[in-house]
């Protein structure tokens, strides 16, 4: 319990600052714009109570606002993106239910699941920042093109992250 604490405070703080410092520099022609930060929230564990969740995304969410001046977008997007995640885990269930000593990643529940997972929560977590962020469906073609470039730049950099970070005894499954 203790290492798995020390886990999460360690990735919220090292997320975080790849986020302000350098991730929150790129934007390749308005349609890249990697949020890695998110991946704070989809990797907390299973058995985590929804009000300490919503808490959680909400506070790291008026984080990334202080440091990006969105003015409370990221804290909307990132309290929507808790609440999918309750759906989306109970709707993807395996049978037996979630071990509750494991954290969702690809090297516990496998690589086709943690794709779904993340994309889904990824697409909605851009989708509602960057039309909070245009307030406005006038260029709706322009928005979306960026939620889906973007999106799939961030599920890259998640993947990514996490090759880099797997458990050395853990296998791909």
């Amino acid at each position: 319990m203790i290492t798995n604490i020390s886990q999460n405070i360690i990735r919220f703080f090292g997320l975080l600052l790849v986020q302000i410092f350098l991730l929150n520099n790129i934007q390749l022609n308005g349609y890249l714009n990697p949020y890695l930060y998110i991946l704070f929230i989809i990797m907390l564990p299973f058995d985590i109570p929804a009000w300490l969740l919503l808490l959680a995304g909400f506070i790291y969410g008026l984080i990334v606002d202080m440091f990006a001046d969105t003015m409370g977008m990221h804290a909307s997007a990132t309290v929507f993106l808790c609440y999918a995640r309750i759906g989306v885990l109970g709707f993807i269930a395996p049978r037996e239910g979630y071990d509750s000593s494991h954290q969702p990643t690809f090297t516990n529940m496998g690589f086709r699941w943690f794709l779904i997972y993340s994309g889904f929560l990824v697409f909605v977590h851009h989708l509602l920042l960057f039309f909070l962020e245009a307030f406005s469906f006038n260029n709706f073609m322009f928005t979306f093109l960026k939620v889906v470039f973007s999106s799939a730049f961030t599920l890259t950099l998640i993947f990514i992250t996490q090759m880099l970070f797997k458990p050395a005894d853990k296998a791909l499954r």
